[in-house]
């Protein structure tokens, strides 16, 4: 497929991504556009803390939401256009877009003076206002997002707003595109060094990779963070984690108290380049480097985040402050596997273990390997099994269609993988952190929550087998069904706070009782658009969602930003609020537990197992084989346990367990053990 097709399909796919989220949801194709693209660039570290918020007022002011970086130095505000046909954007009409930005940074004072406190217009003015009002507040970047592609590459010329410089990005298709064909890290980051930076050749001759020493001035990787933030540490282990320590202390005060011993004490950076070019000496041999393609630092993210705090908020011009450097240029197919090992063998002044640079994608690894073989009962009046497709990567869906070449086979991918049965990895950090009573942490928004969920996985690794897998999903369709009852009851801009405290406090109150396993089993009892949740259980999100929506309206001018205190939570389950009896009925009679460890399941996977009479397993077995609804494996995998149980011998756990996938797909593809 040529490049261009492969343009124009991601285009249709992005386009008909929006139609399908934004029909699913009732949600607008231009708020579901911006979030879908701010997600994407906040993965990629281009921007920070992004709120989707849309704000248009007469006066030419337009605004779709704002972010800002953690340590408050820059303000960004994001506008955005979205349209089926994409037409060719020029200059003229780009200039337009960031120029009503700018108006309504002229306006936010009489905008927030006439808006209702409780919404987000109010909201986000009241934010814009505080951040301008802050002294330390270093620029202001305006990013616009379109699915249109840019006739121009003319940008307007930097400018200042009320004395504070003003950036302007964009983000049009192609460039949207490049970022998402190529992962997270597809853009990269080119590194001019004037003057340059005198360096020492340590192991320059090998075919695959070349090693050298350097020594950066401490502002010069303070600007580099500055310029580039996470998207410089996102190969970094203990970046990615969010790891604090004392050492962060240590190396600013000796930033600031002792510079000329920093070179002496601190242990410097590890960063990794696919490219340098270099100045050299008459001999051949470099002597310096002038520039760096896609530059990385794997080790060192305190030291150069630290030494960014100081230059920047403590206005330490880091004179006399000296960073040894070592720098590996190494080709972008083998970047991961050396990466991977600096992060392992360089631990410098915190141990980094091998759970941390691992399990970062081994849980997910493993939770998309089984996801992909476990089905969900046919939907009605079908008898297609489908299966809930897990995204670990972004782009995932799209890359196994197309691996299906002609209309049949890609109808048939479809069908068996329904565009509204995918979720990716945030989505599942927000189910799972509702389960378990974190949805302050939800209201820190996906990335952060992410952060939180994915520390928690590492330190506490689950058992992910086929029972962790199909209740994670059930927790999918509970969040989705309180989400359509806090749209329904008015919660508007303040719904993804609203859904995380309802879904939240449903499961605390219940004692994490609801049957999770029933809503498995019953979810082709609903069509595509319907809560798949019992009626009991609907009537009880319906009434419990009104006291929760009161607390976080009730809790001040700004409600999502009470919504991100634990104090917030802590008044939810104030709430007086009883299980409806209807409910009570449905309700397990003890405690599900969503992560269980090898004991737990091997005790349950047994007692299943000896739940089903010999007979029944033989009769699955003779049922799939008529039927032709069970793969060949799964035949086996009952065949199996037929002959050990007649022999009297030992059935192994691994055994049970296939056998007993296969058992409950036969029974949720319509056998029955005990027919009339």
């Amino acid at each position: 497929m040529s490049s261009n097709e492969d343009f124009e399909n991601y285009a249709i796919q992005l386009t008909n991504e929006v139609f399908e989220t934004a029909s699913d949801n009732g949600e607008s194709q231009r708020d579901v556009f911006a979030q879908r693209i701010l997600d994407s660039l906040h993965e990629g570290g281009f921007v920070h803390n992004p709120q989707v918020e849309y704000l248009e007022k007469p006066g030419g002011v337009l605004l779709h939401g704002y972010g800002h970086t953690d340590d408050g130095l820059v303000l960004e505000l994001y506008t955005s256009a979205f349209s089926y046909d994409r037409p060719r954007l020029n200059k003229s009409l780009l200039d337009r877009y960031f120029r009503r930005v700018i108006a309504f940074l002229r306006k936010a004072e009489k905008i927030k003076a006439a808006s209702d406190p409780k919404t987000g217009d109010y909201r986000m003015c009241e934010v814009v206002l505080a951040a301008l009002e802050n002294p330390a507040l270093t620029r202001i970047r305006i990013f616009f997002m379109t699915s249109s592609s840019s006739g121009t590459s003319s940008m307007p010329e930097p400018n200042d707003f009320n004395g504070i410089p003003v950036e302007y990005h964009l983000y049009d298709l192609p460039r949207i595109y490049k970022i998402e064909k190529a992962g997270i890290a597809s853009e990269q980051i080119e590194v001019k060094l004037d003057p340059p930076l005198p360096c020492l050749p340590a192991q320059a001759n090998n075919d695959d990779h070349s090693v050298y020493l350097a020594v950066i001035p401490g502002r010069v990787l303070a600007e580099l963070y500055d310029e580039y933030r996470t998207r410089l540490l996102q190969l970094n282990v203990r970046a990615f984690l969010q790891a604090r320590g004392k050492v962060n202390k240590g190396i600013r005060d000796t930033a600031v108290e002792q510079p000329a011993w920093f070179l002496a004490y601190n242990n410097g950076i590890t960063a990794t380049a696919s490219d340098a070019s270099f100045e050299y000496d008459e001999s051949g041999r470099e002597t310096a480097i002038t520039s760096l393609t896609d530059l990385q630092i794997v080790n060192g993210g305190q030291t150069t985040a630290t030494l960014h705090h100081v230059f920047s908020k403590d206005k330490n011009a880091l004179e006399g402050v000296d960073v040894q450097m070592k720098l590996t240029l190494v080709s972008p197919d083998k970047r991961s596997e050396v990466v991977r090992k600096i992060s392992e063998y360089s631990n410098t002044q915190n141990r980094v273990s091998q759970v941390d640079f691992s399990s970062n994608d081994k849980f997910h690894v493993k939770f998309e390997a089984v996801s992909r073989n476990v089905w969900a009962p046919p939907v009605r009046n079908s008898l297609l099994d489908t299966r809930w497709f897990y995204v670990r990567t972004r782009g995932a869906y799209e890359v196994e269609l197309n691996k299906n070449t002609t209309t049949a086979t890609r109808r048939k991918f479809k069908a068996e993988n329904p565009p509204f049965q995918k979720f990716d990895k945030t989505s599942l950090a927000k189910y799972v952190n509702c389960w378990m009573g974190k949805p302050y942490k939800v209201a820190l928004g996906a990335q952060k929550n992410f952060v939180d969920f994915q520390g928690h996985v590492t330190e506490y690794p689950p058992l992910i087998d086929a029972t962790y897998v199909q209740r994670t999903i059930a927790l999918k369709m509970l969040f989705t069904a309180v989400d359509s009852v806090a749209r329904a009851q008015g919660a508007g801009s303040n719904k993804s706070a609203v859904t995380a405290y309802t879904m939240a406090m449903l499961c605390h109150v219940t004692g994490h009782r609801i049957d999770l396993d029933r809503i498995w089993r019953e979810q082709a009892n609903y069509g595509e658009k319907e809560p798949k949740v019992t009626s009991a259980l609907l009537e009880a999100i319906e009434s419990l969602c009104t006291p929760v929506m009161k607390v976080i309206l009730n809790g001040g001018s700004h409600p999502i930003e009470w919504a991100k205190k634990p104090e917030c939570w802590t008044e939810v389950q104030a709430i007086d609020w009883k299980i409806p009896a209807a409910l009570e009925e449905e309700l397990r009679p003890t405690m599900l537990k969503l992560e269980r460890d090898e004991t737990e399941a091997s005790e349950d996977l047994s007692q299943r197992f000896q739940e089903v009479a010999t007979d029944d397993w033989q009769s699955a077995y003779e049922w799939g084989q008529e039927t032709d609804r069970l793969e060949p494996v799964e035949l086996v995998a009952l065949d199996t346990v037929v002959n050990l149980l007649e022999r009297g011998e030992v059935v192994s756990d691994t055994r049970a367990l296939r056998a007993l996938e296969a058992y409950d797909k036969a029974l949720q593809a319509g056998f029955d053990p005990e027919p009339e």
